[in-house]
């Protein structure tokens, strides 16, 4: 009788085994992935569509670039700069202010302005800074800074205007001794107010002898 050979069937793998290795085969492959570094972004633009720069970089020739680079000489005041430069005030501007009507509710203090801006600006030129002339200074910017404030007397101004002149006389200027006293005195007899007559003409006679004053203070000290 002839003999049967029976072979065992295999059996086929687990399906948990399968889906065991599949899941295995997904975490590597993320790992790999998400361990990746994303590349650099670029900044996003604004709203121009140009893309944003550090805040504190200037355009070449910006004011703001400008005004760095130039600035204040080191013992002047902040509020004296500013009387200086915002009314760019001349010889000539203030000699054309003393010119117009006194009568003119501004004329008084318009001039005073005027005045405190050139002789800021002259006081802090390289051959007429000392001690006495810088306080002096200080004096008359301390005496400016609330003109715009109603019922402000401008008789401190006037009289801060003067000495600051004197000041100035006596350090390169003895030509104008006498113009330079006589404002002084002159200073000392204001009210400091504009509402009469008498008042308007004597502001008008204090800031045309200022203007003269300042003029000849605007040239070259011999």
């Amino acid at each position: 009788m002839a003999d049967i050979n029976i072979q065992r069937k295999k059996s086929a793998p687990s399906p948990w085994l399968l889906v065991l290795l599949a899941a295995l085969a997904l975490a590597v492959a993320a790992y790999f992935f998400l361990r990746q570094e994303p590349a650099d972004e670029p900044a996003p633009p604004n709203a121009t569509g140009m893309e944003a720069q550090p805040a504190d970089s200037l355009a070449p020739g910006s004011a703001a670039e400008q005004a760095r680079a130039t600035p204040p000489p080191a013992d002047a005041p902040a509020d004296s700069v500013n009387l200086a430069h915002e009314d760019n005030s001349t010889a000539e501007t203030l000699a054309a202010q003393a010119t117009g009507n006194p009568a003119n509710p501004n004329y008084a203090v318009n001039g005073l302005r005027k005045l405190t801006g050139v002789l800021v600006a002259l006081a802090d030129r390289d051959d007429l800074r000392d001690p006495t002339i810088t306080e002096q200074r200080d004096n008359l910017t301390s005496a400016t800074n609330r003109l715009g404030e109603a019922s402000t007397s401008l008789r401190p101004g006037f009289v801060a205007a003067a000495g600051l002149i004197k000041a100035m006389q006596q350090k390169a200027y003895p030509e104008l001794e006498g113009a330079a006293n006589d404002l002084v005195s002159l200073a000392g007899q204001l009210s400091g107010r504009h509402a009469t007559p008498a008042d308007q003409q004597q502001n008008k006679q204090f800031l045309t002898q200022a203007a003269a004053a300042v003029r000849m203070l605007s040239e070259p000290a011999h």
